[in-house]
């Protein structure tokens, strides 16, 4: 342990790995889940680890200029991350967001120093259910700010920085705290960065790891189901669209989450193991489940637990219980 970091981004990483031994007694599961906790970043999820990557990354090829602004589009957790980073780098970070996500998400961004552009839901969205077609308006937002900011287009959905930062780091970390027992990698996918950069990462040390994509049951694509709604409880991910940093080819199979099954897992986490967390680390574990009573019976599974519950505390992850 280091004993003292020159800035909060010195913390980003490192997250501890924990069996969840409870949650298989509990459920019948045969086999292992070694669940990362990924919520314990500084800005409370996995996607601290991408922001300060594109910033990294951008620095050193010069396409980041000193005081130049940064805009993203962001469900909350991404646009943490960048707020951390940018506070402690000195740039300006604008973050574009659906009005369908937690109010948590952007108090939290414009306390970090964000400016937040709150965009509004297409007609007969939900409040908490950010579907694709929410996105595309976020996405609309954030293109023209960049052009009237002159901005740095921080884009999650694209950079390939976002693969690396996972793939050089939380895969690399996986497999040194697990000791390389590692069967198989599911993931519910979002921006498909997680799912790409850590199958990469695990598949360098065994190519024989299984990489499995979690998706909405209602909303899965990758599993070439028809969509029958594409408005549902899990944030951040389940969009419903073609995800260019998630290479298809490393997909061992599909598996659907219902938001019954996530939001239970989720409440599961917390009062079986002490996790306090959201929507699609609940998504994550129930996935994980589901294939140690199928087709990794016995096996280890390694997973990401994405972000804090205390993101959710105006939904209904955990509404009737406060």
């Amino acid at each position: 342990m280091r004993k003292l970091l020159d800035n909060v981004t010195e913390a980003i990483g490192s997250t501890p790995m924990v069996r969840l031994s409870r949650i298989m007694a509990a459920y019948n599961g045969e086999g292992n889940i070694f669940a990362k906790m990924e919520y314990l970043n500084p800005g409370f999820s996995k996607k601290d680890r991408v922001a300060l990557q594109m910033i990294t990354e951008a620095e050193a090829a010069g396409l980041l200029k000193p005081g130049q602004a940064i805009v993203e589009l962001t469900s909350g957790n991404t646009g943490t991350g960048l707020a951390i980073a940018c506070a402690c780098k000195g740039y300006k970070f604008i973050a574009c967001m659906s009005k369908g996500n937690s109010r948590e998400r952007s108090r939290m961004m414009r306390a970090l120093g964000a400016e937040v552009i709150l965009v509004e839901q297409m007609p007969g969205s939900l409040p908490n259910q950010v579907s694709g077609e929410d996105l595309a308006l976020v996405e609309q937002r954030a293109q023209e700010l960049t052009r009237e900011r002159s901005a740095f287009r921080a884009d999650q959905f694209n950079l390939t920085a976002c693969n690396n930062a996972h793939a050089l780091y939380t895969a690399e970390e996986m497999w040194y705290q697990t000791d390389g027992r590692i069967d198989a990698f599911v993931d519910f996918v979002g921006s498909g960065s997680t799912f790409g950069g850590c199958s990469r990462g695990l598949k360098k040390h065994n190519p024989h790891i299984r990489c499995y994509v979690a998706e909405p049951a209602t909303a899965a694509v990758y599993a070439g189901a028809n969509i029958s709604n594409k408005n549902h409880k899990i944030q951040g991910g389940g969009y419903s669209m073609d995800l260019p940093l998630l290479d298809k080819s490393m997909i061992s199979g599909c598996v659907q989450v219902t938001d019954e099954e996530a939001t239970d897992m989720a409440r599961s986490l917390a009062a079986m193991e002490g996790i306090f967390a959201g929507f699609s680390s609940g998504a994550n574990v129930c996935a994980a489940l589901k294939l140690l009573k199928g087709p990794e019976k016995g096996n280890n599974i390694v997973l990401t637990l994405n972000d804090s519950g205390l993101k959710y505390l105006s939904t209904d992850l955990y509404d009737d219980l406060i």
